[in-house]
């Protein structure tokens, strides 16, 4: 989610390159986001080649951002 966020979308290789996994990994990950409605699906070609990208719905940064407050809280309380 995080590449997503920060990007305005990804496409499937080069998700798959930059996380350095599989296809079979990539692809569930990707399907468990889309089925939470945390992102979006385009499939398009390239020339005779399909071009799959993935972009971050306003509901999953909305999630993401409510997972990094999560994630700083927790931080927080383990310095006290």
């Amino acid at each position: 989610m995080s590449v997503l966020v920060a990007n305005e979308s990804y496409d499937f290789n080069s998700l798959k390159d930059l996380l350095e996994v599989t296809d079979g990994n990539l692809a569930s990950h990707l399907k468990a986001l889309e089925k939470d409605e945390y992102i979006t699906v385009n499939k398009s070609f390239l020339g005779r080649k399909p071009n799959t990208r993935y972009q971050a719905s306003a509901k999953g940064i909305a999630a993401f951002k409510k997972h990094l407050e999560a994630l700083e809280n927790l931080i927080k309380q383990q310095k006290l």
